[in-house]
């Protein structure tokens, strides 16, 4: 299978295995990475997933040796077609091409990325929370040179990371982003060693999922749900959307607090 999931408690690995390719994605690949991050997102024991392209590769984009197999006249084929399921916007539009683009999973993913992040493969890592990249890995537009656009999230994502100006500037140049590039713009979060990104990412998903869940996917669910929301709106949401996370999480912690545990800031001793 060109597509794996390795368990370490609450935090899932999901790694895309496909080296002879550079982890481009084909039809199986792209199904089998959505049936992955839809399992990890109903599954009670998981908490956090760290998204990995295995061999040194995230992931080169669609597989463009597959599309040039397409009919001209109506090259999306099945996808085309929307598809009804679970998260998959109530089947207003079909499955992406590059897989699991247009879940709306209400966990969090972290993307870490070793080589190429390239065309949908960049827009593979934007679609995830936030991004660890090695200082050798590198996102870019490829794309462009052969007219395939960017149609699984890459035109709604890369605007809201890093501004609109700078959006269109990457967008249309389709020129590579080194990582440290894209530290400095917010493209990413964290730089490794070449080799360390699954490691820092699973490092802190480990973290993460070491939190009170209800609270973190409340907290997460109202930062991404505030897009596009006037002030007065946005503060209604994230009243409604947290009661629920402040009832169950919220006075149990407390309690731990006054009991002794994490004060003075101690993020270790907190159960």
């Amino acid at each position: 299978m060109a597509v794996r999931i390795e368990k370490n408690g609450a935090v899932w690995t999901v790694i895309h295995d496909r080296p002879e390719a550079r982890n481009a994605m084909d039809p199986a690949s792209a199904e089998a990475l959505n049936a992955a991050f839809l399992e990890f997102d109903v599954n009670e024991s998981a908490s956090v997933a760290v998204f990995y392209g295995a061999g040194g590769a995230f992931c080169a984009g669609w597989d463009l040796k597959y599309v040039s197999t397409l009919d001209a006249a109506h090259p999306l084929g099945e996808l085309d077609i929307p598809t009804a399921g679970p998260r998959i916007n109530g089947g207003e539009i079909p499955r992406g091409p590059m897989g699991p683009s247009r879940l709306e999973l209400d966990k969090p993913v972290i993307a870490a990325i070793e080589g190429p992040a390239v065309a949908g493969g960049m827009e593979l890592g934007l679609w995830c929370d936030f991004r660890v990249m090695a200082q050798d890995s590198y996102f870019g537009v490829y794309c462009r040179r052969w007219g395939v656009p960017l149609i699984d999230g890459g035109t709604v994502r890369l605007p809201r990371i890093v501004g609109q100006g700078r959006a269109l500037e990457i967008i249309l140049t389709g020129r590579k982003i080194p990582a440290e590039e894209c530290l400095s713009i917010g493209l990413c979060e964290y730089v490794t060693p070449k080799g360390g990104a699954r490691q820092k990412a699973e490092e802190l998903a480990g973290e993460i999922a070491r939190f009170p869940q209800v609270c973190a996917r409340a907290d997460r669910r109202s930062a991404i749900r505030s897009h596009g929301r006037g002030i007065r709106e946005a503060l209604i949401q994230e009243w409604y959307n947290g009661r629920k996370a402040l009832i169950e999480d919220g006075v149990a912690g407390a309690t731990r607090f006054k009991d002794g545990l994490g004060r003075h800031g101690d993020f270790q001793k907190i159960r």
